[in-house]
């Protein structure tokens, strides 16, 4: 297989009731929960998704983060091999958490089937396909910590294997509050305005 070069297009992080694209803060608010913080930040974009508001948490986080930057890449006149590769560290814990709580108690048992659908962490990368109508590869990974050389390399497969034309990968983690999304494209089309960057200088700036 030949290795063909590939290249950071654009990359987002979301944490600490901040947005921040391309290096450029594009949200912030002060200190609020993270519900707060998604709707405002929903309605500050103009996003129209009625859908965002049923997801939960972790979701919600992908879908923010991916919006901001598929939305300018995303064709509506033909299918866009876009693959989504992310990962995290606490799976869906938090909402597997709530899931439980309403099935625990035996007098007010309740099992929710509006939770209980977002007890996978991998239905983010549902819903992302969804509002973009992506059939592309797509795959959530588990890691204790940010794993970037994983991530770049399986990226640089797909793209070199012509699995997808470009790749949004990065790491969604959400629990009990705490919250950081880092998200970036990758793909063969030459950039060299992240040349001295990889996803990991991204990642911890």
């Amino acid at each position: 297989m030949t290795q063909n070069k590939t290249y950071i297009q654009s990359y987002i992080t979301i944490q600490n009731n901040e947005i921040v694209l391309n290096g450029t803060s594009v949200f912030k608010i002060e200190s609020t929960d993270f519900a707060d913080f998604s709707k405002q930040a929903l309605r500050n974009f103009e996003i129209q998704y009625p859908k965002f508001f049923k997801m939960d948490a972790l979701s919600k986080l992908a879908f923010l983060g991916s919006e901001l930057l598929l939305s300018p890449i995303i064709s509506a006149e033909e299918e866009n091999n876009i693959a989504l590769v992310l990962a995290n560290k606490s799976s869906s814990l938090d909402t597997d958490v709530k899931y439980q709580e309403s099935i625990s108690d035996k007098e007010n048992y309740y099992p929710s089937p509006a939770v209980f659908v977002y007890t996978l962490p991998n239905i983010c990368l549902g819903e992302i396909s969804i509002r973009h109508q992506l059939k592309s590869e797509n795959s959530f990974f588990i890691f204790d910590a940010f794993n970037a050389e994983f991530l770049s390399n399986y990226s640089d497969i797909l793209l070199n294997t012509n699995k997808a034309d470009s790749v949004l990968c990065g790491w969604v983690e959400y629990f009990d509050e705490n919250y950081k999304a880092f998200l970036c494209v990758i793909s063969k089309e030459e950039n060299e305005k992240y040349t001295n960057e990889n996803i990991n200088t991204l990642y911890n700036k």
